[in-house]
């Protein structure tokens, strides 16, 4: 008996590529593991390259800030056009491309003289990391059929849980032992693995009729977000956000970014597709995963600091405390999926985003000497939080799409996730350093002027100040801590704000239970008034 549609008897997946999908998807996550293990590591390493020579570089707040956004915001500006070309040219030679360069860039971050270098070289393997994400998750929905890819792609976000989970404490044990720039050179034995295995097992793929490549729609992207961002970093630089200097960017980013979005909705080969956004459950999705990573970006940023700085931790110890969060990632993050199945997207997502609310507010109850316990219990929280937000929002977008566009589906979701976190940190780490610096001002009128300023920057600052001064410097200690505990109970209400608003997105717009159970129910209810 014949099929009404012939494609429908032709298996879309070849056997010899499905019989070995699982081993292809462990080689993904491999590939996926080292972009996302370099940022969790250099959450730890803060401190240490916040250092003076010769154990750090002396990196200010704002330029390890820029050390973390000159990556991301290289890699989100990047995305539109690294996804478009693996659907055009093949993902399996972007990702080769892109692993090896992120391990060029590496090697060279982990030589860098100076904060300024090394920012220039997390750009290099930002550039990298754009060409490998898109094409991770586009391989994969190219691997596995529909019925699977709800497990495939939770599996693929539990992945993003081992890298954070392996990334602290890798890093604390290479702080401990070794310079500071060991973080980055550990990734190159890693690419060097991923690149071999890669060329091995992992198929090729591409869209059989790809769009135009859309450079100017990058760069206006690239150009807007750098404003932007540049504009929110030096008003907290400053304390002031009416500066020309910080208004002149911040109006500038607008404006650019505006213009994408014209130039993009007129385009015949746009970057993206703006009608993508026409629909309710795939802007809920997207606006979800910025909104996620917006507010524990931040919130990752000053719990490095919270942790070491004012708590006494160790890189390695506070490495092992930002595990739970990581182990609640992989534990849930593949089963998210059955819970998805039984409650749907929309209940399952709102209470993820109200578990991390929850999560973030409790850092405003922190002090510097609340139980390590309740610190485990809120991290696992989160990650269970996390966990039942991003694999059901990532199926969301990808299954908007055709299976022929998945890079260019792979790129949007990647985009808004790391633009979120880059403004996380940005407006957050900018909060913060307002705050902190509101409260210590008072207490550094025993400083000669000249130093003032540098000291009141970041507790590190003052706490670096403090050392040098020897015993008389122990009077700024206490202070320190304190002003910084005041600044970091603002900044975790604030993200738990942005959580919220989070919740409120996914529970208007997100569908509700799948619509296979319900129309079984509905077959169900007749069947049984028939009888």
């Amino acid at each position: 008996m014949s099929t009404p549609s012939g494609a429908a008897a032709v298996p879309r997946i070849p056997e010899a590529v499905h019989r070995r999908r699982w081993a292809i998807l462990v080689v993904l996550m491999f590939s996926l593991l080292i972009v996302v293990l370099d940022n969790s590591i250099l959450n730890v390493a803060v401190k240490t390259i916040a250092t003076p020579e010769p154990v750090g570089i002396g990196a200010t707040q704002s330029e390890l800030e820029w050390a973390i956004n000159s990556y991301t915001l290289v890699f989100a500006g990047l995305l539109f056009t690294a996804g478009l070309l693996g659907d055009r040219i093949g993902r399996k030679k972007v990702l080769l491309f892109g692993i090896l360069v992120f391990g060029v860039g590496s090697a060279l971050a982990a030589m860098s003289g100076s904060p300024t270098e090394l920012i220039a070289y997390r750009a290099v393997m930002g550039f990298g990391a754009a060409f490998v994400m898109p094409a991770t998750l586009a391989v994969l929905m190219n691997v596995f059929e529909r019925d699977e890819q709800p497990k495939a792609i939770g599996i693929w976000v539990g992945g993003v849980g081992l890298a954070i989970a392996i990334g602290p404490v890798t890093g604390g044990i290479l702080l401990e032992h070794f310079w500071w720039g060991s973080i980055f050179l550990v990734n190159v034995p890693i690419v060097i693995i991923a690149l071999i295995a890669m060329i091995l097992l992992v198929p090729d793929s591409k869209d059989p009729n790809p769009g135009r490549i859309d450079p100017l729609g990058v760069v206006l992207s690239v150009v807007g977000l750098v404003l932007l961002v540049y504009g929110i970093i030096r008003g907290g630089e400053l304390a002031d956000f009416t500066a020309a200097s910080v208004l002149l960017p911040l109006l500038g980013g607008l404006v650019v970014l505006v213009a994408f979005v014209l130039y993009e909705k007129r385009s015949s080969h746009p970057a993206i597709d703006i009608s993508y956004f026409k629909k309710p459950a795939f802007s809920a999705a997207v606006a979800a995963i910025a909104l996620v990573f917006f507010a524990l970006m931040g919130v990752t940023f000053f719990a490095a600091f919270y942790l070491q700085s004012v708590r006494g931790y160790s890189a390695l110890e506070a490495g092992l405390l930002i595990v739970p969060l990581a182990v609640a990632q992989m534990v849930f993050a593949p089963r998210a999926r059955l819970v998805v199945d039984r409650f749907g997207a929309r209940a399952v997502c709102t209470a993820g985003m109200l578990l991390i609310a929850a999560g973030l507010s409790a850092f405003a109850f922190f002090d510097a000497s609340t139980p390590v316990w309740v610190l485990e219990v809120v991290f696992f929280a989160q990650g269970a939080g996390m966990a039942h937000i991003m694999p059901p929002v990532t199926v969301a977008v990808m299954h908007a799409l055709p299976r022929e566009k998945a890079g260019s589906g792979s790129a949007v979701t990647n985009t808004f996730r790391q633009v979120g976190g880059a403004l996380g940190v940005a407006v957050l780490g900018s909060l913060l350093s307002t705050r902190y610096r509101s409260q210590i001002e008072g207490h550094l009128e025993v400083l000669p002027s000249g130093a003032r300023e540098a000291a009141g920057e970041s507790i590190e600052a003052t706490l670096g100040v403090a050392e040098k001064l020897g015993p008389a410097g122990k009077a700024l200690i206490g202070p320190a801590h304190e002003a910084f505990l005041h600044a970091m109970h603002l900044t975790a209400l604030s993200a738990a704000a942005v959580a919220l608003i989070g919740a409120v997105v996914v529970a208007l717009f997100l569908p509700g239970r799948p619509k296979a159970e319900q129309e079984d129910e509905s077959e169900r209810v007749v069947t049984g008034a028939g009888r």
